[in-house]
């Protein structure tokens, strides 16, 4: 039996939950979790913001641990190994995505927490594919957010190119938005930070950042008219994306990496006159998580944590739900 903490209402507390995850597939791995995540998204699933959770539901996608078991199929991981999982648990492995290498594209992926149980929990099943070990010297308190967080903001940079002449600008200096500034610093890109928080300008700086600017000034966000190869938008929230759109180079790109609900309200003549993009994407597939990993690894590149224990996860969560997290939210056996 797997021991772990539900939801099993939006909004309500997590609570003790157990299951039996039945006889292991020849394909898959099991993980014993030693640390786990909190992301957005979990807290988006706990209270069904997207209209799509089964109750009751396991989350936490930033998982890391060693394998326990794995199937008799599996051979590139080994009991006793470290690893993580995140947003995928597994891919159909068959589909031309699979095959081109673009895993996080499958149609027919399986989401860690989507009709699924993930990490908040003491063990979790996926398909060995979708797991990544970890590199030796990793701090593995901290890996957990890049399997989530992480890839998703580093993923843009191999699917478009991004040169280390390049000048890219990131808005929203949170949990996603501090890791891609260090990412985009190592890269060696010119880094601008768009960010409403007058504190977190220093902070992005300090991240990684070149400059920084109000997010919300029409005269700040002007001073970087066209400059910008590529802006990153983190935010969930909706923004003046025209004015965005004005501090692009020709051919640059708005790409956006944020869940914002809200329709993207955008003038065709700018694009059109500086044949800009606008463009959208999620994680990203197995090699490219280890890519990151070791690219993390050589550049010290670690999210800001705060820790918890597994025992104290509701009021992790609602740290989270409160927006007080200084960046994300690590728990720990």
């Amino acid at each position: 039996m797997i021991k772990a903490y539900a939801a099993y209402e939006a909004k309500g507390k997590l609570r003790s939950f157990e299951y039996d995850p039945g006889p292991l597939g020849n394909n898959e791995v099991e993980i014993d979790i030693t640390h786990c995540g909190i992301c957005h998204s979990d807290l988006s699933m706990i209270d069904n913001e997207w209209g799509i959770t089964q109750y009751p539901l396991v989350a936490g996608h930033e998982v890391v641990g060693t394998i326990s078991s794995a199937g008799e199929n599996v051979s590139h991981l080994k009991i006793g190994d470290f690893v993580g999982l995140g947003w995928h648990s597994c891919y159909c492995m068959t589909c031309g995505t699979c095959l081109a290498g673009d895993h996080n594209l499958c149609s027919s992926a399986q989401p860690t927490i989507v009709a699924h149980h993930g990490g908040f929990a003491n063990k979790v099943r996926a398909g060995a594919a979708s797991v990544v070990k970890l590199p030796d010297s990793i701090d593995k308190e901290t890996a957990g957010p890049l399997f989530c967080g992480g890839i998703t903001v580093f993923n843009p940079l191999i699917q478009f190119d991004i040169k280390p002449t390049d000048k890219v600008g990131v808005i929203g200096i949170g949990g996603l938005g501090h890791i891609a500034l260090q990412f985009l610093n190592a890269w060696g890109c010119e880094v601008t930070a768009f960010t409403s928080s007058e504190r977190k300008k220093t902070e992005a700086l300090e991240l990684g950042a070149h400059r920084a600017l109000n997010s919300r000034d029409p005269s700040e966000i002007k001073t970087a008219s066209e400059q910008l190869d590529l802006i990153i938008s983190t935010v969930y929230v909706k923004l003046d994306w025209n004015a965005y759109i004005m501090t692009l180079r020709p051919k640059g790109r708005l790409h956006f990496v944020g869940a914002t609900l809200d329709p993207i309200d955008v003038g065709v003549f700018p694009l059109i006159r500086g044949q800009h993009s606008i463009s959208g994407s999620t994680v990203g597939s197995p090699e490219n998580i280890a890519i990151m990993l070791d690219f993390a690894v050589r550049h010290n590149i670690k999210p800001v944590i705060e820790k918890y224990s597994f025992d104290n996860i509701n009021e992790a969560i609602e740290r989270l739900r409160n927006g007080h997290v200084h960046y994300r939210i690590v728990l720990s056996s």
